[in-house]
């Protein structure tokens, strides 16, 4: 099996372009902001988050991020991002790190993949400790963020749902 994690390019191909389809536009606080798109508005999207990950064209308040995309076979399963670093927003909602698997590939732990491999890039930023909210009723994405070393370190109850916050300790990874 050939498993690979890269970051976004600004030319992804039709395989991408569906899986970014499938995924959810919003599902359980991970947002997909290229779901619904046509094709074209696809492809300006894609160089936007290339521009966006090397710090470019960024909207106030907005911190670089990459898009990685994670390949099981050479076919897309999952995507996950990384902030580059936290603001206060990011602080309280989002984290460093949100992530998202194509329905019709759940249930083969590729979110403990995507997550293993980010974490790798993450530390390769310099970030030390990885920030991850995470919806309480969320528990498929809190037993990954734990498989992969989340330590929870409050639950903040709001209106509807709680929110998690898993810190993961990347200085001696």
């Amino acid at each position: 099996m050939k498993i690979e994690l890269r970051p976004m390019t600004a030319f992804e191909n039709e395989d991408v372009y569906r899986m970014f389809q499938e995924i959810p536009a919003e599902e359980d606080g991970f947002k997909n902001p290229a779901h619904g798109m046509s094709r074209e508005e696809f492809a300006a999207f894609c160089q936007e988050e290339v521009d966006h990950s090397l710090g470019k064209n960024l909207a106030e308040g907005y911190v670089p991020g990459t898009y990685y995309l994670l390949f099981v076979n050479e076919q897309p399963v999952g995507l996950i991002k990384l902030r580059h670093f936290l603001n206060e927003h990011l602080r309280k909602f989002g984290g460093h790190i949100g992530y998202g698997i194509r329905p019709s590939c759940r249930g083969n732990k590729w979110g403990n993949l995507i997550l293993a491999e980010l974490l790798k890039f993450a530390k390769a930023k310099g970030i030390d400790k990885a920030l991850l909210t995470i919806r309480d009723y969320n528990v498929r994405s809190r037993k990954v963020c734990e498989h992969n070393g989340g330590v929870l370190e409050k639950i903040e109850h709001g209106k509807d749902f709680g929110e998690c916050y898993y810190w993961i300790d990347l200085a001696d990874a």
